[in-house]
Formats: C-alpha cells, sequence, structure tokens
C-alpha cells in the first residue's frame, strides 16, 4: 500500500493494547540518508481548553505500526502515560 502523507494525516490512530484513540498524525521523522520513515508524530493535543499548554508530542517507533487499514493506523504501544510521552518499545 502507497500512502501519502495527506492521507496518512486523515486517519486516526489507535493504539490496539488499550483502544485509545490517540489523534491524527501530523508529521513523519525519516531517515535522510536511507529516504524511509522511522517514526510517526502527533502533536500534543492542548490540556484544558489550552490554558495549561500543549501535552508532549507522541512519536511512535515504526515498528510499533501494526497495519495501516483503509480509516485508522493501528499501533501496539507498551506503557503510555495519559498524555502520550515515555512511550517504551516492546
Amino acid at each position: 500500500m502507497v500512502c501519502t502523507l495527506e492521507e496518512l494525516r486523515s486517519k486516526d490512530v489507535i493504539n490496539v493494547v488499550n483502544g485509545e484513540n490517540l489523534g491524527r498524525i501530523d508529521d513523519l521523522q525519516m531517515n535522510a540518508q536511507t529516504a524511509s520513515v522511522t517514526a510517526l508524530i502527533l502533536y500534543g493535543r492542548p490540556r484544558l481548553w489550552g490554558i495549561f499548554g500543549p501535552r508532549d508530542n507522541c512519536i511512535i517507533d515504526f515498528r510499533q505500526i501494526r497495519l495501516v487499514g483503509k480509516d485508522v493506523i493501528l499501533v501496539e504501544l507498551g506503557k503510555i502515560c495519559t498524555d502520550c510521552t515515555n512511550i517504551e518499545l516492546n
């Protein structure tokens, strides 16, 4: 399956471990030497209507992606905090 960044940005990212909707992709991390995608980046959502600033960015390693479907991207995140930080690889 070949997807453009625009197509990826329209898909919800779901953690299959707990069913949490993490949001949508905002950016990609790439390796310039191999021209390959290494991670998906979801920018932090605002906390309490932006009064307390945004949460930390969520960086999902490419190895954690389980499925890129028509409407969603399924990822498997081990331990994750409530604000989508400190993601550990399995």
